[in-house]
């Protein structure tokens, strides 16, 4: 086994949280539509959460002890601060990003104020992507003794990097300089990055892995027929979109293949097109959604994931501390 890996069992857990701006309201909500239907802790449930963009902040808030409602509250409360509209701003996204970062890092201060990475309760993976080395970047809690740095950034920072989303939010370099973007662009559904983790990392065979992996909602647009031979125009349009899916689809049907059918759980209701957009305001919209979702999803949930509760996490730079060698 190596070191640092966590001692195997016949079950590893893991939370899987999609990207989709103030759609992970959404996610937030069926978490805590769970909780309370259950009454339980979703994060009793699993060993290791990852978390890309918006979901990559619910990851990171459920690590530093928030509830998935006081999530939702923050979703409710801040979405429409951060995402804050004036008369030009669709015109600004043309040459500059549509968003100011301050009232993010502002709101994401508030509720977990100069707690660093090391500080969660919970095993965590965050995806972002490096510009300026062209190369994915991954922040990661200290779950193994070789993870001597990610530790000490604050969770604030991880949270900007991770949801520094092109044209929406400028890139994010107040973690050693680099230029860091929102981790959509390769891993929007991070599924596998979890499967991963697990495998390579915490040393977990595949036949112990059980993944329930919780998008943002997907729409299913038309895709015109001028695509099959279109140029930059037509393109402009579907293209990010298709892109984003094609990632999504692809990082489960690979995570079905490794881990099997009856190991991986998907929850990503079609709506109809346009209704949700990645800033779009219409919460109560994003809520009801969630309601409905969660109250067909909740019996299934308790007959999969319930029945196992992970062991306790102890960060590795606290061990070494304590003049321990395994975490």
């Amino acid at each position: 086994m190596p070191v640092g890996a966590r001692p195997v069992s016949k079950r590893f857990q893991i939370l899987s949280l999609d990207g989709g701006g103030i759609k992970g309201l959404f996610s937030a909500a069926v978490l805590a539509h769970l909780e309370e239907d259950l009454n339980t802790r979703i994060v009793d449930h699993f060993d290791l959460i990852v978390g890309t963009s918006t979901g990559g902040i619910i990851a990171l808030g459920l690590g530093c002890g928030l509830s998935p409602r006081e999530l939702v509250n923050f979703y409710v409360t801040k979405g429409p601060q951060i995402f804050a509209k004036g008369l030009m701003t669709a015109v600004k996204q043309v040459v500059r990003p549509k968003y100011s970062p301050i009232a993010l890092e502002k709101a994401i201060k508030e509720c977990v104020g100069d707690a660093t990475l090391g500080d969660s309760k919970k095993r965590l993976v965050i995806p972002a992507y490096n510009v300026g080395k062209d190369d994915v970047y991954l922040f990661k809690t200290p779950h193994h003794e070789r993870l001597t740095r990610d530790y000490k950034v604050p969770i604030w920072k991880v949270a900007l990097a991770t949801s520094a989303a092109p044209t929406y939010f400028p890139a994010f370099v107040g973690v050693d300089h680099l230029r860091l973007i929102d981790g959509g662009v390769w891993a929007n559904n991070p599924a596998m990055v979890g499967v991963t983790e697990a495998v390579s990392l915490l040393g977990q065979p595949l036949g112990s892995i059980h993944l329930l992996s919780l998008g943002t909602m997907s729409d299913v647009a038309h895709r015109p027929d001028r695509l099959d031979s279109g140029g930059v125009w037509p393109w402009c349009k579907h293209g990010v979109d298709i892109i984003l899916r094609g990632q999504s689809r692809g990082a489960v049907t690979q995570a079905i293949h490794l881990l099997g059918k009856e190991r991986v759980m998907r929850l990503d209701p079609v709506v109809p097109p346009g209704l949700f957009s990645l800033d779009g305001m219409r919460l109560s919209d994003h809520l009801g959604q969630a309601a409905a979702e969660s109250r067909h999803f909740s019996p299934e949930f308790k007959e999969r994931f319930m029945g196992h509760i992970a062991a306790e996490y102890t960060p590795c730079h606290t061990l070494k501390l304590e003049g321990e060698h395994a975490c």
